[in-house]
């Protein structure tokens, strides 16, 4: 599975980024940047950002 962001809807929360450190980070300028888009086989961090997302940039495909 793929982690895909919507960067024009991402607002910097960083919600996601607590839920799932490993998978992806707020840069310098609080722009969301993905570590790994290719989600291996423990979905639950990559579940669980998409889910704490406040304005649902984040999905699984």
């Amino acid at each position: 599975m793929k982690i895909v962001l919507d960067r024009p809807r991402c607002e910097g929360h960083g919600l996601c980024e607590e839920a799932a450190p490993q998978l992806m980070h707020l840069d310098d300028q609080g722009e969301l940047v993905l570590d790994i888009e290719t989600v291996g086989d423990d979905l639950e961090p990559a579940k669980a950002a998409v889910r704490v997302c406040p304005v649902a940039a984040l999905r699984l495909v």
